[in-house]
């Protein structure tokens, strides 16, 4: 069988990965081989920090309220706790954004989970 130096599906699979690699410095972006290797590593990166930026952002999210929460005088574990017990259904990220957007309203949701801890 003939070997296919300029067939479609050749041309196609190259194409592919050059608009993969678009914006890549030096032969990363123009040469094949070198494109396909740097475009196997770009997606996996891509696939893990996808996973990784949810973690950073839940773990900015608990630092922040951990700090609201110290002002007030209670810890953050405590604090969770106090919410699970008074019922309070509210993710971090609003809790994160209430600390710092509303203190009155955090407060006010503080003074609620004190006293269902108390009780």
């Amino acid at each position: 069988m003939p070997r296919a130096v300029d067939g479609t599906r050749r041309s196609d699979r190259r194409r592919k990965y050059t608009e993969i690699t678009k914006g890549f410095r030096g032969r990363a972006k123009s040469n094949f081989r070198t494109a396909k290797d740097a475009a196997a590593k770009a997606l996996h990166y891509a696939t893990r920090d996808r996973k990784a930026k949810k973690r950073d952002f839940r773990r900015l999210w608990v630092t922040r309220i951990s700090a609201a929460v110290r002002a007030e005088g209670l810890t953050y574990s405590r604090f969770i706790q106090g919410l699970n017990k008074a019922q309070i259904a509210l993710n971090r990220l609003a809790l994160s954004n209430l600390a710092i957007e509303d203190p009155q309203a955090f407060g006010s949701i503080v003074t609620k989970v004190k006293a269902a801890l108390a009780s």
